[in-house]
């Protein structure tokens, strides 16, 4: 019994470490292919996570939409919505460098997230919304669900992997990193920095879109606690460093180690006792952080740092 329960405690952390790694795969788009410094995460996540709620949930008079619409479609329409959210924001502060764009995909996420909590007709507010279905609805029930949601998880993993990794070899990539190395030569050299920065900004948006989507659908639940900032925004960006920002399967090892550690430190800040136990998650981060520190001492770009592809030759 206990053997069986530690393999479902297994795959629950897959579960969350693949949604965590989709997220690591948008991110790295946005920072390790084109550079631009996303600080906003968890508002892409939310606006994905609620846009799928919305579409694939029974009518309800408690919130907008209700459309009951299979899964996919919810998917679909994280996406999309994700990534048209993502184009608007661009177009504002695309042009930024990295800092000053950082402080406004900060403030566009706080942006987001006072809707979601305020606008109780569009989000239930603070209730947040239930009911939120999983694939196969009741024909799959108790843990062979979770063991379907893995499969479906991944499977999302491995078409986004092969996407960005195709984005990366393409010449679309190679002009991107030219931009990231050195903007002005890329710009000397006819290229479009604004638009290619556009670009990259909504892929990654509508990528964290998905990734929102699927974290609502593993919970059933969904309410503006599940968008935190610490658990969306800070986790993906030590993640991507400590697995190695700008290589693919690099976001992808970030995200399963992090996540592994993140998850055993919760079993043991949990055995502190009742008077340190409300300041768990800052002592988590302490771990976390001194974990990065480490792995950048140790491996300066990452567990697994970033490679250039080798020049075709025709």
């Amino acid at each position: 019994m206990e053997l069986t329960g530690l393999i479902f405690y297994a795959v629950s952390i897959l579960i969350a470490g693949g949604i965590y790694a989709i997220l690591c795969l948008a991110l790295n788009v946005q920072w390790g292919m084109g550079g631009l410094f996303n600080a906003g995460i968890a508002g892409f996540f939310a606006v994905g996570a609620y846009a799928s709620a919305l579409v694939t949930t029974a009518a309800s008079n408690r919130h907008l939409g209700g459309f009951d619409l299979p899964i996919p479609f919810g998917l679909l329409a994280a996406m999309l919505v994700a990534g048209v959210t993502g184009w608007a924001v661009a177009k504002i502060c695309v042009r930024l460098k990295s800092d000053y764009l950082a402080m406004a995909s900060v403030g566009i996420a706080e942006i987001l997230r006072l809707i979601i909590v305020n606008e109780s007709w569009l989000t239930n507010g603070s209730l947040g919304i239930s009911g939120i279905p999983r694939p196969f609805g009741d024909s799959v029930q108790g843990r062979e669900a979770d063991l379907v949601y893995l499969a479906m998880v991944w499977f999302c993993v491995l078409v986004v992997y092969i996407l960005c990794q195709r984005l990366y070899v393409s010449p679309w990539g190679r002009t991107l990193r030219a931009i990231r190395d050195n903007e002005d030569s890329a710009r000397a050299a006819g290229k479009n920095v604004d638009w290619f920065r556009l670009q990259t900004f909504v892929i990654g948006c509508a990528i964290m879109g998905l990734a929102g989507a699927l974290s609502a659908h593993y919970f059933k639940f969904l309410s503006p606690s599940a968008t935190e900032p610490l658990l969306v925004t800070f986790l993906v960006w030590v993640m991507l460093m400590a697995g190695g920002s700008g290589n693919n399967k690099g976001a992808i090892v970030g995200a399963m180690v992090i996540w592994f550690i993140w998850s055993a430190t919760e079993i043991l800040t949990g055995r502190l006792p009742p008077e340190w136990i409300t300041r768990s998650s800052y002592i988590r981060m302490l771990l976390v952080g001194l974990l990065l520190q480490f792995v950048l001492q140790r491996y300066r770009s990452g567990l697994i740092p970033e490679k250039s592809p080798k020049p075709r030759s025709d």
